[in-house]
């Protein structure tokens, strides 16, 4: 069983510390949403494990499977099994989602080990159908001219094609309307229901994401750290009563 082990990890954009002792172990399987303030670390997190290079890791570890990600490349931890949904997807001209998801795929592959065409397409058609993406975007260019919910049905379609043994998951709500995120959220649950289901961090503002996507365990996350868990009533607590109180039991706790 898959397992992604964040431990004591401290993360400094320059001379400011952001992420300050961040600690938290996902299984397989399990979904676990990351709520809290502006500012507090959470994207700073989710792009400092993927190999972002403006993120300077200063502490801590980070193990997927047992293994630590912090020397590898970007690519390599995509290759080990890791996965980042970003907030703003970026466009690649001249790159068709075809080829791009043909090469990533056969990038997770074995060295040697061919990948199968028919089967490729057979496999990328059936998970385009399901996010509902017109099969006529397999040769448009990666997220060129696409609407904020086509760059995350997008997003969602190379989580699917890649099946990463963890998820990082950046506020795939964000821009999204109700119609939008009900269609990416099957998207995600489809994953979940399969043997191989990846473990999710997934980042959130809202609870209202929470409602499609049912997380193992909340988290609140503030001054860089894990200052309060719970499960989803921890989410509509949140929702109905905002930060402060959390806050406030926080600062209580360091006096």
């Amino acid at each position: 069983m898959s397992k992604l082990e964040i431990k004591d990890l401290h993360i400094s954009i320059g001379d400011k510390p952001i992420v300050k002792g961040f600690s938290l172990t996902i299984n397989q399987g399990e979904v676990h949403a990351i709520m809290g303030p502006n500012g507090t670390g959470k994207s700073t997190l989710a792009k400092a494990i993927a190999g972002h290079p403006d993120y300077a890791i200063t502490g801590g570890d980070v193990l997927l499977d047992g293994v630590s990600v912090l020397a590898m490349e970007p690519d390599e931890r995509a290759r080990a099994g890791l996965f980042l949904a970003f907030q703003y997807p970026s466009e690649i001209p001249g790159v068709s989602i075809a080829n791009f998801l043909r090469a990533a795929v056969q990038a997770r592959m074995a060295e040697g080990e061919e990948l199968d065409a028919t089967g490729y397409y057979k496999r990328l058609y059936a998970k385009m159908d399901l996010l509902k993406i017109d099969r006529k975007f397999t040769s448009r260019s990666v997220n060129e001219g696409f609407s904020g919910g086509e760059k995350k049905r997008c997003e969602i379609l190379q989580m699917a094609m890649l099946e990463p043994k963890v998820a990082l998951m950046d506020e795939t709500d964000s821009g999204l309307d109700i119609d939008a995120l009900r269609i990416v959220a099957e998207g995600v649950n489809a994953q979940r229901a399969g043997a191989a289901a990846p473990g999710i961090l997934l980042i959130t503002h809202y609870q209202r994401l929470l409602d499609y996507i049912v997380p193992d365990f909340v988290h609140v996350m503030y001054d860089g750290r894990i200052v309060k868990s719970g499960d989803k009533s921890l989410a509509l607590e949140l929702e109905a009563k905002g930060y402060d109180w959390v806050k406030q039991e926080y600062a209580t706790s360091q006096a």
